[in-house]
């Protein structure tokens, strides 16, 4: 091998590794506030029971998380979430073979706005609006159907909450 080629392969891989060398795992920055307190979920959006699950389902979330702590009251958090839940939907995305009119599935959507506050009422995310959906096959019921998938959005919905009060914003 030539020896300028030898030096620039040598260059490259000095350049390579250097690079590397601020790399660091996890997530970048630091969460908003070292302790959260989670506001019980308004409910606006007709969703049945969602208010209760949501909430639960996003302290699960963010304890699992373990970037931020969680506050029993407000008065001991740093800063307090606040999720209203605005719109539920249904979607048709099929429909049954021997009926058209009826639907055999489909597509619930719950969509929440979310806004963090600190001790100061210092709004530090306003209004974020984020929605989910999840596919419902309607076989047994409309009911029955919606009340096994409303844990189910709740869960991804704390989980894109979540990311969305501690991801780098």
């Amino acid at each position: 091998m030539r020896p300028l080629a030898r030096s620039l392969l040598a260059l490259a891989l000095l350049a390579g590794l250097a690079g590397c060398s601020h790399y660091h795992l996890g997530a970048p920055g630091r969460p908003v506030a070292q302790s959260l307190f989670v506001a019980p979920a308004t409910n606006s959006a007709f969703a049945p029971q969602a208010g209760p699950l949501v909430t639960n389902a996003v302290r699960l979330a963010l304890a699992r998380d373990g970037r931020i702590g969680l506050a029993a009251d407000a008065a001991a958090a740093e800063a307090t979430l606040e999720i209203h839940l605005v719109r539920f939907e249904r979607d048709v995305l099929a429909a049954r073979h021997d009926d058209t009119a009826l639907a055999r599935k489909f597509a619930a959507k719950l969509t929440a706005e979310i806004t963090v506050r600190d001790r100061n009422e210092k709004i530090l995310l306003d209004r974020r609006t984020i929605a989910v959906a999840r596919d419902v096959f309607v076989d047994s019921g409309l009911q029955p159907a919606e009340y096994q998938t409303m844990p189910l959005l709740a869960e991804a919905l704390a989980v894109e909450i979540a990311h969305a009060v501690l991801d780098t914003w």
